[in-house]
């Protein structure tokens, strides 16, 4: 088996809400005139992350995981039947409409996908951007119902001031909607069900106002404040030419934040892959050569590499 630092490239989603950061600062490619999202690890049915380099060139990383079997995922990854998550950069120059996700139990039944769980790390945003966490105190299914049908729901819901640096843990059962002017990675579980709530009266590319799921919203919709901190989980720990700080941690995944000065030693082990995503700088691991806004999958059990350069990254592991 060849195993090698994979360079990763991302589909991208063209939702109405979106601009042209993830196009002219990060160097993604579509035919679209907007790009809202870009996968940037991702097996997902609805967009699949393609190899750029090396022997797998042109396949798809789900490809690469069936020809070479899950041992490349590793053993943190066996508890999953499918690959676990979904990492994306979102770039929303509107507001998202007002969403949840549903959990797993809710999610398999209804859907036959797994549930959403998310997190998210600010990677920049426009002064005073703002974006809606959960509500600010409990309230009923009946006030939750009757505050979407008379347009009320944002009086209740809670906003929250976002900065540079800033972490959210979204536990599938949280309202919430991204504000314009906010640019995020995203890591979730791998999962494409959303379900809309309220979408400030717009239309979609038809004509006609995009759909909402509000029945199913309300069954799986959380009635309470979220109980998650909103900054980055962990102490920065000071390395030979790095720093790490880890930013979210939960069943599905590990984020920890790096920045990178001159090198960084990291380890692709038996128990997990690692996913790579440079938010900023550049550098390169064994030859290959990464900069702002690309992403490299390395396989479990590649061991030991180190990254040399001087770059911003989040780093995704299986814990």
């Amino acid at each position: 088996m060849n195993l090698y630092p994979m360079k990763l490239t991302a589909p991208c989603k063209d939702y109405i809400w979106g601009g042209n950061r993830l196009r002219e600062e990060y160097g993604k490619t579509s035919n679209s005139d907007k790009i809202a999202e870009s996968w940037e690890l991702s097996c997902h049915k609805d967009g699949e992350s393609v190899i750029s380099e090396g022997v797998y060139a042109g396949k798809t990383l789900s490809r690469f995981i069936e020809e070479n079997g899950k041992a490349v995922l590793g053993q943190n990854c066996v508890k999953f039947e499918n690959f676990p998550i979904l990492i994306k950069l979102i770039d929303a120059k509107d507001n998202l409409s007002v969403q949840v996700h549903p959990d797993n139990e809710y999610a398999l039944r209804v859907e036959g996908e797994y549930g959403k769980t998310e997190m998210w790390y600010i990677v920049d945003c426009e002064p005073g951007a703002e974006l809606l966490y959960g509500f600010k105190s409990n309230i009923s299914k009946a006030e939750f119902e009757s505050r979407i049908k008379d347009n009320t729901l944002l009086e209740v819901t809670n906003s929250v001031p976002v900065h540079k640096g800033d972490v959210f843990f979204i536990e599938a059962g949280t309202l919430h909607a991204i504000g314009k002017g906010i640019l995020i990675a995203e890591i979730q579980q791998n999962s494409n069900t959303t379900y809309r709530i309220y979408d400030y009266g717009r239309v979609g590319a038809d004509g006609k106002p995009r759909q909402l799921h509000v029945e199913k919203a309300v069954e799986v919709t959380e009635l309470a404040p979220p109980k998650y901190p909103t900054k980055a989980m962990g102490e920065t720990e000071q390395r030979e030419g790095c720093s790490v700080q880890l930013l979210s941690e939960c069943d599905y995944f590990r984020v920890n934040k790096i920045c990178v000065w001159e090198h960084c030693v990291l380890e692709a082990s038996e128990k997990s892959f690692n996913s790579i995503l440079v938010l900023d700088g550049e550098g390169e691991i064994d030859g290959v050569k990464l900069k702002k806004g690309d992403s490299c999958f390395i396989p479990a059990g590649y061991g030991l590499y180190t990254f040399r350069g001087k770059a911003e990254m989040v780093v995704t592991d299986i814990h």
